[in-house]
Protein backbone atom coordinates (compact mmCIF):
# COMPACT_ATOMS: atom_id res chain seq x y z
CA UNK A 1 0.00 0.00 0.00
CA UNK A 2 1.21 3.38 -1.11
CA UNK A 3 1.01 6.42 1.65
CA UNK A 4 1.34 9.72 0.82
CA UNK A 5 1.28 12.67 3.21
CA UNK A 6 0.91 16.41 2.48
CA UNK A 7 1.38 19.26 4.60
CA UNK A 8 -1.13 21.85 3.99
CA UNK A 9 -1.59 25.35 6.00
CA UNK A 10 -4.86 26.30 7.80
CA UNK A 11 -6.74 29.39 7.41
CA UNK A 12 -8.19 29.59 10.58
CA UNK A 13 -10.45 32.32 12.66
CA UNK A 14 -9.03 33.64 16.27
CA UNK A 15 -11.21 31.33 18.19
CA UNK A 16 -10.07 28.26 16.37
CA UNK A 17 -6.37 29.15 16.15
CA UNK A 18 -6.83 29.68 20.12
CA UNK A 19 -8.36 26.84 20.07
CA UNK A 20 -5.35 24.49 18.01
CA UNK A 21 -3.11 26.11 20.18
CA UNK A 22 -4.34 24.56 23.55
CA UNK A 23 -4.73 21.57 21.59
CA UNK A 24 -1.09 21.53 20.55
CA UNK A 25 -0.50 22.51 24.10
CA UNK A 26 -1.79 19.20 25.62
CA UNK A 27 -0.56 17.33 22.34
CA UNK A 28 3.09 18.42 23.41
CA UNK A 29 3.16 17.70 27.04
CA UNK A 30 2.20 13.91 26.04
CA UNK A 31 4.81 13.61 23.96
CA UNK A 32 7.22 14.71 26.46
CA UNK A 33 5.81 12.92 29.24
CA UNK A 34 5.77 9.73 27.23
CA UNK A 35 9.05 9.88 25.60
CA UNK A 36 10.80 10.89 29.31
CA UNK A 37 9.25 7.33 30.20
CA UNK A 38 10.45 5.70 27.43
CA UNK A 39 14.01 6.52 27.31
CA UNK A 40 13.88 6.18 31.45
CA UNK A 41 12.30 2.91 30.79
CA UNK A 42 13.82 1.59 27.87
CA UNK A 43 10.50 1.14 26.36
CA UNK A 44 9.94 1.48 22.82
CA UNK A 45 6.46 -0.24 21.66
CA UNK A 46 3.67 1.31 21.23
CA UNK A 47 1.13 -0.76 22.34
CA UNK A 48 2.64 -1.52 25.77
CA UNK A 49 3.12 2.70 26.33
CA UNK A 50 -0.49 2.63 24.81
CA UNK A 51 -1.65 0.57 28.02
CA UNK A 52 0.69 2.64 30.23
CA UNK A 53 -0.89 6.27 28.95
CA UNK A 54 -3.86 6.29 27.52
CA UNK A 55 -6.25 6.06 30.29
CA UNK A 56 -4.15 8.69 32.22
CA UNK A 57 -4.43 11.26 29.36
CA UNK A 58 -8.26 10.22 28.38
CA UNK A 59 -8.84 11.80 32.24
CA UNK A 60 -6.63 14.16 31.97
CA UNK A 61 -7.94 15.48 28.55
CA UNK A 62 -11.64 14.27 28.60
CA UNK A 63 -12.36 16.64 25.67
CA UNK A 64 -9.29 15.89 23.59
CA UNK A 65 -10.06 13.42 20.68
CA UNK A 66 -8.91 9.84 21.59
CA UNK A 67 -7.43 10.10 17.82
CA UNK A 68 -5.26 12.66 18.94
CA UNK A 69 -3.83 11.06 22.26
CA UNK A 70 -3.13 7.74 19.99
CA UNK A 71 -1.23 9.58 17.55
CA UNK A 72 0.81 11.68 20.32
CA UNK A 73 1.47 8.24 21.59
CA UNK A 74 2.87 7.00 18.73
CA UNK A 75 4.35 9.90 17.75
CA UNK A 76 6.62 9.74 21.38
CA UNK A 77 7.44 6.61 20.62
CA UNK A 78 9.24 7.64 17.30
CA UNK A 79 11.02 10.37 19.07
CA UNK A 80 12.30 8.17 21.94
CA UNK A 81 13.14 5.30 19.21
CA UNK A 82 15.72 7.97 17.24
CA UNK A 83 16.89 9.41 20.46
CA UNK A 84 17.92 6.05 22.07
CA UNK A 85 19.46 4.82 18.60
CA UNK A 86 21.46 8.14 18.48
CA UNK A 87 22.71 7.92 21.76
CA UNK A 88 23.86 4.42 21.02
CA UNK A 89 26.02 5.40 18.38
CA UNK A 90 26.91 8.30 20.94
CA UNK A 91 26.15 11.20 19.47
CA UNK A 92 23.44 12.28 21.95
CA UNK A 93 25.16 14.19 24.74
CA UNK A 94 21.52 14.77 26.72
CA UNK A 95 19.67 12.78 29.33
CA UNK A 96 16.57 12.77 27.79
CA UNK A 97 15.30 14.22 24.11
CA UNK A 98 14.66 17.67 23.80
CA UNK A 99 10.83 18.06 22.08
CA UNK A 100 10.59 21.61 21.57
CA UNK A 101 7.93 21.94 19.53
CA UNK A 102 5.49 19.31 17.27
CA UNK A 103 3.46 19.02 13.62
CA UNK A 104 -0.09 17.39 14.78
CA UNK A 105 -1.25 14.41 12.69
CA UNK A 106 -4.58 13.86 12.22
CA UNK A 107 -5.80 10.21 11.37
CA UNK A 108 -8.44 9.86 8.07
CA UNK A 109 -10.68 8.98 11.21
CA UNK A 110 -10.35 12.76 12.88
CA UNK A 111 -11.61 14.71 8.99
CA UNK A 112 -14.02 13.42 6.42
CA UNK A 113 -11.67 12.05 4.01
CA UNK A 114 -15.19 10.99 1.55
CA UNK A 115 -16.49 14.17 1.67
CA UNK A 116 -12.91 15.98 1.35
CA UNK A 117 -12.11 13.90 -1.96
CA UNK A 118 -15.50 14.03 -3.52
CA UNK A 119 -15.51 17.49 -4.06
CA UNK A 120 -14.14 19.56 -7.23
CA UNK A 121 -11.83 21.79 -5.37
CA UNK A 122 -11.07 20.89 -1.74
CA UNK A 123 -10.47 23.65 0.05
CA UNK A 124 -11.73 23.28 3.49
CA UNK A 125 -12.06 20.74 6.06
CA UNK A 126 -14.06 19.58 9.22
CA UNK A 127 -11.63 18.57 11.91
CA UNK A 128 -13.00 16.79 15.60
CA UNK A 129 -11.73 18.99 17.83
CA UNK A 130 -12.93 19.75 21.31
CA UNK A 131 -16.42 20.19 21.68
CA UNK A 132 -16.84 18.87 18.01
CA UNK A 133 -16.51 19.37 14.62
CA UNK A 134 -14.75 22.89 13.10
CA UNK A 135 -14.01 23.86 9.46
CA UNK A 136 -11.09 25.09 8.49
CA UNK A 137 -9.71 26.42 5.05
CA UNK A 138 -7.40 24.94 3.41
CA UNK A 139 -3.93 27.28 1.84
CA UNK A 140 -3.41 24.72 -0.65
CA UNK A 141 1.10 24.38 -1.87
CA UNK A 142 1.50 24.02 -4.86
CA UNK A 143 2.69 20.35 -4.30
CA UNK A 144 -0.76 19.64 -2.72
CA UNK A 145 -2.05 20.51 -6.52
CA UNK A 146 0.40 18.26 -7.68
CA UNK A 147 -0.36 15.41 -5.70
CA UNK A 148 -4.58 15.89 -6.44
Amino acid sequence: MLCRSVAVELEVTRELNKLLHSIETAYLNIIREVVEYAVKHNVTHATQLHGLFYSKYRLEYPSLNSQLIIQAIRQAVQVAKSFMEERRKGLAYKPYPEVRSVSIRFVETTWNYEEFVGSIAPVRIAISLLGGRREAWLRPHKRFWLFW
